[in-house]
């Protein structure tokens, strides 16, 4: 079977099935091919950020304290119901297009945009004017002795429908190890990270990792650095991590292990190189400011093409190529400013622009801001709902006192993380945000206090 079609989408990720429906409605014929009938809908609603917040959500909020198998199946069922209802919406608003044909199935180029399709048993051949490569990334795993996934060792898709563990370790303190290592330590597993790194969260300036930190010491999480992996075992009862610390080789046992390294663009299988599609160093696919490869027509939007990993990014690639397709074509990732980002711990660790660090090292001339939430007498919103911890720091440029970065640790920091980044997008200075009129009680007014406590 042989379709002519205006684009072919593979993957359903928020930038691509976004695309398809915007292309639909604007008369052209559409094809999105998902290689999962469990993925319909991308990474976020199905494995990602929705069901891991759900979860997150439910581990901050149960009442008990101790280990509770029971109350985590219970999480698990309430996350599934959950993603399974955006699943089925996620299919639906593009099947029920007239213009959109839903094909699940592996895609493979076997030339300039021209897809074999294998869907079940039947093979199809579709050819497009554009071709849209939408498919995410994946679970980076290292090339250890004895590591795979399976069994008690998890990445983070597979840890969500695993038994809760009495013991987890968790192999790396980055973002997704640290995030994980607080929901199941509330859930009441005892947590074990290891990081190869001087200390976790080595990108945030030590006074914010330390917070972080901190809270999650609170939950009896316990971090070891300059711990090096060198191999894991395991068993029908328990898996042994076996590494090097301060010149020493050590063992930890625990029920399960978490691999947490990141991820890695999902290119396998794709065959690029028929379509003379070229990759970066990294294995992402090169895509240059309006996110066109190096094969004419065929664009790579979301976690694919090395970008930040984010779903709101993805998104934002869609308005890209959309401009380009129906616009303008002026829109490019180089309009990217202000793009902020959480971690949910608890509570969470939201951050924009540049640490102090960072600035500090490109030289600029700076004033911090800096205070603890548990010393900001015009916050009481933290108090009032029962957690003061935390730590709101900002990073102001002292020349013209606008905003260079900023990091919150404190109740409802994911929210007010969007007022701070917009306020650099829109170049307002740190002296108009503290002057600002905010509703009370809020977390949003600790601006007013924080910002007025500025040091060199």
């Amino acid at each position: 079977m042989e379709h002519e079609l205006d684009m072919i989408v593979i993957g359903w990720g928020k930038g691509g099935k976004t695309l398809a429906g915007t292309m639909a409605r604007a008369g052209q014929r559409v094809a999105i091919v998902e290689a999962s009938a469990r993925m319909y809908g991308g990474t976020c609603i199905n494995i990602g950020c929705v069901p891991t917040k759900a979860l997150i959500h439910d581990a901050e909020t149960r009442t008990g304290n101790g280990f509770d198998p029971g109350y985590f199946d219970t999480a698990v069922q309430r996350r599934d119901k959950l993603t399974a209802a955006m699943r089925a919406k996620n299919f639906s608003m593009l099947d029920d297009l007239d213009s959109v044909m839903a094909i699940t199935g592996r895609a493979t180029f076997i030339g300039p945009r021209r897809l074999r399709i294998q869907a079940g048993e039947k093979t199809m051949e579709l050819g497009a004017k554009r071709i849209i490569i939408n498919t995410g990334a994946v679970p980076q795993v290292p090339d250890l002795g004895g590591v795979r996934i399976g069994g008690r060792i998890h990445d983070s898709t597979t840890l969500q429908h695993a038994p809760l563990p009495a013991s987890l370790v968790v192999v790396g303190g980055g973002y997704v190890g640290t995030e994980f290592a607080s929901m199941f330590a509330h859930f009441g597993s005892r947590v074990t990270v290891l990081d190869r790194g001087p200390r976790a969260l080595k990108k945030e300036d030590e006074d914010v990792a330390a917070e972080v930190l901190g809270a999650l010491g609170d939950v009896g999480v316990e971090v070891r650095t300059g711990a090096s992996v060198q191999r894991i075992e395991q068993d029908a009862g328990s898996a042994r991590v076996h590494y090097i610390q301060d010149g020493q080789t050590r063992e930890i046992e625990a029920e399960a292990v978490l691999i947490a390294l990141g991820r890695t663009p999902a290119t396998d299988g794709l065959d690029l190189a028929a379509a003379g599609i070229e990759l970066t160093s990294s294995g992402a696919i090169k895509v240059d400011e309006h996110l066109r490869t190096t094969a004419e027509g065929v664009y790579a939007l979301g976690d694919v093409n090395g970008g930040p990993q984010f779903t709101y990014v993805s998104l934002d690639d869609n308005r890209i190529v959309a401009d380009a397709i129906l616009g303008t074509g002026t829109r490019s990732t180089a309009d990217r400013v202000a793009v902020p980002s959480t971690i949910f711990t608890t509570p969470p660790l939201a951050r924009v622009g540049l640490s102090e660090e960072a600035a500090r090292a490109r030289g600029l001339e700076i004033k911090v801001a800096v205070k603890k939430v548990a010393e900001i007498a015009a916050m009481p919103r933290p108090k009032i709902v029962g957690d003061p911890r935390g730590i709101i720091k900002f990073v102001v440029d002292a020349n013209t006192d606008l905003v260079l970065g900023a990091a919150l640790m404190h109740v409802d920091s994911q929210e007010v993380i969007n007022l701070v980044a917009l306020a650099m997008r829109q170049k307002v200075t740190s002296a108009a945000l503290r002057d600002s009129i905010f509703t009370h009680p809020s977390s949003t007014e600790a601006l007013n206090e924080v910002l007025g406590t500025f040091s060199r």
